[in-house]
């Protein structure tokens, strides 16, 4: 029996009434310090393909159609329960295991529940179709008051192993410490995730003890308690890469070139050419549209939609941005938070764009920086344009007009509007307004001094042959 108040909830309840469907919730364990990934922030909170992998948890819960999800945070995980907010978080105050964890979420749902899930926030791979066969498993006719997410492995491991009976029913999960040498040849081992009975799942939760060294309230051990209550216990197997546990950075970083991989295979399923798909890395929300090119060693962080028919060439960086049918983009190329290219807009080598709507078949095609900007259709921004759109303490827009022409090396000091039709000389500095269809030019006069260059090369070479500089 519990000997300690376990949590506060953080939110409100989840009120479902009037249900006539099946009902499930899922709790999320993500109360873990992840001490091994050295760092002070939450394990769960590591990005995996530019989303915190809790996320990642919860979309897959999303996508199998479970609504009802509490999430349990440590004490002082107050940026774990914002992440994760609308949904509700229960603050396990005390951290004596995951079983003791699971209880914290007691009374963070209304009403019956007909099978809850309980899952881990460090496994993000999970997939929905494997949430599906636990629920499956659990409402199929043997009801089974637990069914366990295994997976088959290389016997040396840490994992716990699923000891089955003759008839294939799980009896329990012995750990890898307390296993014989016959049960470290099993290969059925246990994700730590799984569906109870909604019916009797606190009960049995209630009646976990911690008579073990850790003096921990383990989960597995409700295997146990549900045979002492004359129910059955069951299993489903599914692919050992989408069950992986995130512990350390390495583990971290093998589960997103994991996911890149599944990123990747899904784009050019849904019709986008990835010409060498490897180089390619993807947010979790990246949206590609079809006939779509990317060339090699592109970045999509988060907030990127990609319409049809566009090209990234190589070594661009996109964030937060949208791209129009037929746009061009790169080589070399940074779409920063906030850049909205229109169709067929061309963004060319070296050129940076953030905070700015390029118009329709607008050019910035060399080494420029187009920021806090609105471009109209057809503008032709020149090599070295520069909006200079920061006076220190704050931003200020650049407004260029439809069909307008900088010229090369032009500033456009904001807050300037650039008329319809007009044009920059290069190298001019503007930082006043331009009528429609104007030239401005700022630059000096041109003056030219003859022979010059001749008389200057003498005299330099005479200081030098007599060894002086002048």
């Amino acid at each position: 029996m519990w000997h300690t108040t376990c949590c506060n909830i953080t939110d409100s309840k989840v009120n479902f009434t009037n249900m006539s469907r099946r009902r499930t919730t899922a709790i999320v364990l993500a109360a873990g310090q992840g001490t091994r990934m050295k760092s002070s922030k939450a394990k769960v909170l590591h990005a995996l393909a530019g989303q915190p992998m809790i996320r990642h948890i919860l979309h897959t819960l999303n996508s199998a159609g479970i609504e009802e999800i509490c999430v349990v945070v440590g004490p002082d995980m107050a940026d774990v329960s914002t992440v994760v907010s609308p949904y509700p978080s229960v603050i396990q105050a005390d951290r004596l295991g995951t079983a003791h964890a699971a209880l914290c979420a007691k009374d963070a749902f209304y009403g019956d529940v007909d099978d809850i899930l309980i899952l881990n926030g460090d496994n993000p791979l999970i997939q929905p179709g494997a949430i599906e066969a636990l629920l499956a498993k659990r409402q199929s006719v043997e009801n089974p008051a637990v069914v366990v997410l295994g997976f088959r492995t290389a016997t040396d491991n840490a994992y716990g192993r699923l000891v089955l009976d003759a008839d294939d029913h799980l009896t329990r999960i012995v750990e890898t410490k307390d296993a014989t040498a016959d049960e470290l040849t099993i290969e059925l081992c246990s994700s730590g995730m799984m569906a109870l009975d909604g019916a009797c799942a606190f009960e049995m939760l209630e009646k976990i003890g911690n008579d073990n060294a850790a003096r921990e309230y383990y989960l597995p051990d409700v295997i146990a308690i549900a045979r002492a209550m004359g129910r059955s216990c069951a299993y489903v197997e599914e692919a050992a890469d989408d069950l992986l546990g995130i512990n350390s950075r390495s583990e971290l970083a093998t589960a997103e070139t994991r996911l890149q991989q599944r990123l990747r295979q899904a784009a050019m399923a849904n019709g986008a050419t990835l010409v060498a798909p490897e180089t390619v890395f993807l947010s979790a929300d990246t949206i590609l549209g079809r006939d779509v090119v990317i060339e090699p060693n592109v970045f999509f962080g988060p907030g990127v939609v990609i319409a049809d028919n566009v090209t990234i060439r190589a070594f661009s960086h996109l964030e937060g941005s949208t791209v129009a049918a037929g746009a061009v983009v790169g080589p070399f190329a940074r779409l920063r938070p906030g850049a909205n290219l229109a169709e067929n807009v061309h963004i060319g080598n070296f050129v940076e764009v953030k905070n700015a709507n390029i118009g329709e078949g607008a050019k910035a095609n060399h080494l420029s920086y187009v920021g806090d900007s609105d471009v109209g259709a057809g503008a032709n921004i020149g090599a070295g344009t520069i909006t200079c759109n920061y006076d220190g303490v704050f931003k200020w827009r650049t407004s260029i007009g439809a069909g307008a022409f900088i010229g090369s090396n032009t500033s456009l000091v904001a807050p300037v509007t650039i008329g319809e039709g007009a044009v920059t000389g290069a190298g001019s500095t503007i930082g006043k307004d331009v009528s429609k269809d104007a030239l401005a030019v700022t630059r000096s006069p041109q003056r030219e001094i003859k022979d010059w260059g001749r008389q200057t090369r003498e005299r330099k070479q005479a200081l030098k042959d007599k060894g002086e500089r002048g």
